[in-house]
C-alpha cells in the first residue's frame, strides 16, 4: 500500500491565501509570478493595484494541466497542440481565444488570453492543489526590473502581498516567450528562452512577426524592465569611452559588462556578466537590481551579440533602456 501524500504547509497556507482572495508570490522556472485567483474579479483587482499596472494591460493565467485549458480558451488551435506537446510545461505562454466566462479583467478587454502551465515544482503544486487558474504576472511594480529570487519580491512589495513562496533562484530568468497561436500561422510576441527556431521547428511552420492587429500582451510595451537608475545600452569601445569620461567628472558610474578587463578608474562599480546567453539571462535580472542599489548616476552596458540566442535579452535591454527615466544632461 502506497504511503499517504505528506501535505506541504507552505503550499497549504498559499492556497488559503488564494481562496480568499489575496495575494501569492510564487516561483516559476523564468521569474517570480504574482498570483492571484484568476476567477475573482476582486483578487485580480487588488493584483493590478499592487503592481500599479494598467488596467488594459493583460496577464498571463497559469494552469496546472491540459485539463484545465477548456475553462479558458474556446479554441485550442492546431498549432496550439504542437506547441503544447513540445513545450509544456515550460516557458510559453501562448495566446488562444479566449473562453465564454473569461474576465475583461485579465484580458485587458480582448478576446484573447495568455495561458501557460509552468514547469517549477512549486508552481504546479500550488496550481495542482488550488485547483483553478492563477492571474500571475512578474512579481514586481509594473514596468520594472522582474524578480527572481524571494528577496527581490520581498523587498519590492513588503507587506502589501499576503504570503511568498520561495522557490530559490528562478532557472530560466527571463520571462516566457509569448506566441499567438489564434491564426494559421504562429506570430512571435515576445521572445523567450524558446526561441524562433524552437517555435518552428515544432510547428513546421515561419514564425510571423506582429503587426498592428496583433494581442496586447505582457511585457509587449517599448518601455519595460526598468531599473530606477537611467540605463545606456552600447557598444564595448563606447562604453568604455563614456565610462571613464563620467567618472572623470565625478559621476558614479555602474557597469554590467561582457569582458571581465575592469579599468582601474574611482566612482565605478563593474559586473562582468556570463559570456554565454543562458548565463546571462539567468543573471540578468539580478545583477540589474545590484547595479540599481549601488547608488550610481547611471547604469552601462555592453550591447550583447547580435546573434539568435541573444535575441530575448537584447529585447529585454532595450525595452530596459526605454523604461529607464531620462538622465541628467552628462
Amino acid at each position: 500500500m502506497a504511503a499517504p501524500m505528506i501535505a506541504d504547509p507552505t503550499i497549504e497556507e498559499a492556497v488559503a491565501v488564494l481562496t480568499r482572495g489575496g495575494l501569492v508570490a510564487f516561483p516559476t522556472e523564468t521569474v517570480y509570478g504574482l498570483g492571484a485567483d484568476a476567477r475573482n474579479p476582486d483578487a485580480i483587482r487588488k493584483l493590478y493595484a499592487a503592481k500599479g499596472r494598467p488596467v488594459d494591460h493583460p496577464v498571463i493565467v497559469h494552469v496546472a494541466d491540459m485539463h484545465e485549458l477548456a475553462n479558458w480558451t474556446r479554441d485550442m488551435t492546431a498549432t496550439a497542440h504542437l506547441l503544447a506537446q513540445e513545450f509544456w510545461p515550460g516557458p510559453l505562454t501562448m495566446i488562444l481565444k479566449r473562453a465564454p466566462g473569461v474576465s475583461d479583467a485579465l484580458t485587458g478587454g480582448q478576446d484573447t488570453v495568455g495561458l501557460r502551465i509552468p514547469a517549477h515544482p512549486i508552481a504546479h503544486a500550488l496550481l495542482t492543489k488550488f485547483g483553478g487558474g492563477i492571474a500571475g504576472p512578474s512579481a514586481n511594480r509594473f514596468g520594472c526590473v522582474s524578480a527572481t529570487l524571494a528577496e527581490h519580491v520581498r523587498a519590492e512589495f513588503g507587506a502589501a502581498i499576503d504570503y511568498v513562496l520561495d522557490g530559490g533562484p528562478s532557472e530560466v530568468g527571463i520571462e516566457s516567450t509569448v506566441v499567438d497561436v489564434t491564426g494559421d500561422s504562429p506570430v512571435m510576441l515576445r521572445p523567450g528562452h524558446i526561441s524562433v527556431y524552437d517555435i518552428e521547428r515544432a510547428t513546421r511552420k515561419s514564425l510571423q512577426a506582429p503587426d498592428a492587429h496583433s494581442p496586447r500582451v505582457s511585457g509587449g510595451l517599448a518601455a519595460h524592465y526598468a531599473p530606477a537608475t537611467p540605463l545606456l545600452l552600447m557598444e564595448g569601445d563606447l562604453l568604455l569611452e563614456l565610462a571613464t569620461t563620467l567618472t572623470q567628472q565625478g559621476k558614479r558610474v555602474a557597469v554590467l559588462a561582457l569582458d571581465a578587463r575592469q579599468p582601474l578608474l574611482e566612482h565605478l562599480t563593474w559586473k562582468t556578466a556570463a559570456a554565454h546567453a543562458s548565463g546571462y539571462a539567468h543573471d540578468l535580472y539580478a545583477n540589474l537590481r545590484v547595479l540599481d542599489r549601488a547608488g550610481c548616476d547611471v547604469i552601462l552596458v555592453q550591447r550583447p551579440p547580435h546573434e539568435p540566442a541573444w535575441a530575448a535579452i537584447n529585447d529585454r535591454l532595450t525595452r530596459a533602456a526605454a523604461g529607464a527615466r531620462p538622465a541628467e544632461p552628462m
